[in-house]
């Protein structure tokens, strides 16, 4: 590993889930405050299915994001804007505040922004498309919302920021992705700060279809357990403010960590299950280890994706052991936190592992009470909390159409 920190620095990290509202309570959350796991809440969508799920607070905004929101000049308000807008403009307000960035200076200069999302604002017009196969003719205002649907520019418009923008749809490793693309942006100098991660809103169409996949626990999920049954679904939103580490420097801020590598890969191997052997995954932590100058033996730690489905899990252990053959860290999910967020769940990994590195401590994925004995690397088991013996860390995703992303994150500053 190179001996000299530069590169892209994090310096601001926001975040909301059903884990907590801010950073400061998904921390409490890892440190043994419970999230809360429960049936689809009724003020959002009536379903059938008793699947329970991770929500975030019924009102995802805060007062700063509340006020951005009431004094736009676009005609978007709280009520004509898809769910998963409002999470992601509140964890990218968040993650400016902790990055101690004014919005007033951030106009004067290029800020990209790269959010990544599965769900997004696609599928925010169910009674309108009902109504059409009743040979209805409903009012056009959800198809003027679809015109919204782009998350990173209405919220690069909310903000009132110029610089590039990006969606990314690479189905759960879209958040991951995101922080990567975003961390090139800045390394070819288009734009001098991002805002990267992803962001969910619970979805119907996205419950059901996890159901008619038979992938989804009835009870609270439990990766790498060996009576694991399946996933439950999450929304959110984890977003952090990527730097020049000179950049947030010479400001005076605070480098809370460094991306110092991504690696993507595929499987091409099926439309949903991840090739049983990790393949995509393994190359995806190889080229993230090789675009970092990183060797296996500096890693202290893995934030898996463990989902908690059979496939999932034995796939993603699969394929680190192909990597770290008989070197073990600890390897942990923390979806039994937040549940699975799907396009949100690489930035909230992401979050969650700078914390970990920064407090020097990891501690076992809930739930996980009886590993698995068919996997061929060993996750760290619930109840259990070890010394990180570095400050490099992986967070890894896989997701549906074979895509594998990995971050290699160092650890900086803490609070």
């Amino acid at each position: 590993m190179s001996g000299v920190l530069s590169g892209i620095a994090v310096s601001g990290m926001g975040c909301i889930s059903g884990a907590g509202a801010d950073l400061v309570e998904h921390e409490l959350c890892v440190a043994g405050t419970p999230s809360t796991c429960a049936s689809v809440p009724e003020w959002l969508f009536g379903t059938k299915l008793t699947f329970p799920v991770f929500m975030a607070r019924q009102d995802p905004l805060g007062p700063v994001a509340r006020q951005i929101m009431a004094s736009n000049t676009y005609g978007l308000t709280e009520d004509n804007v898809h769910r998963t807008v409002l999470l992601a403009l509140e964890a990218a307000v968040q993650a400016l505040e902790h990055a101690g960035l004014d919005l007033a200076d951030l106009r004067q200069r290029k800020v990209g922004i790269c959010l990544g999302t599965t769900v997004g604002c696609g599928f925010n017009a169910e009674p309108y498309y009902a109504a059409w196969r009743q040979d209805e003719r409903p009012d056009l205002d959800p198809v003027l919302r679809y015109f919204h649907a782009n998350i990173s520019s209405t919220v690069q418009a909310l903000l009132g920021l110029h610089g590039p923008v990006a969606v990314v749809t690479n189905a759960c490793a879209s958040g991951t992705d995101a922080i990567g693309l975003a961390k090139g942006w800045l390394e070819t100098g288009r734009c001098n700060i991002a805002l990267a991660g992803g962001a969910d809103g619970m979805s119907r169409i996205a419950l059901n279809g996890f159901a008619s996949l038979m992938l989804t626990d009835s009870q609270p999920c439990r990766p790498y357990d060996v009576s694991r049954k399946g996933l439950n679904l999450g929304e959110g939103a984890g977003i952090v403010c990527l730097e020049g580490t000179d950049d947030v420097v010479n400001r005076g801020g605070r480098c809370l960590g460094y991306v110092r590598g991504y690696g993507a890969g595929s499987d091409a191997y099926h439309p949903t299950a991840p090739h049983p052997k990790g393949r995509g995954m393994v190359t995806a932590i190889s080229k993230a280890l090789s675009a970092a100058d990183t060797a296996i033996h500096d890693i202290s730690f893995i934030n898996g994706h463990g989902t908690g489905t059979s496939a999932n899990d034995g796939a993603e252990t699969t394929a680190i052991a192909a990597v770290f053959g008989a070197y073990q860290v600890p390897l942990i999910s923390t979806k039994p936190l937040t549940g699975h967020t799907l396009g949100a769940a690489g930035g909230l990994e992401a979050i969650f592992t700078l914390s970990a590195l920064n407090k020097g401590r990891v501690k076992g994925s809930v739930r996980c009470q009886d590993i698995d004995p068919a996997f061929l690397y060993q996750p760290l088991p619930a109840g259990e909390e070890v010394a990180l013996a570095g400050k490099i860390g992986i967070s890894q995703s896989l997701a549906f159409g074979g895509g594998n992303g990995c971050l290699v994150l160092e650890g900086g500053i803490h609070d």
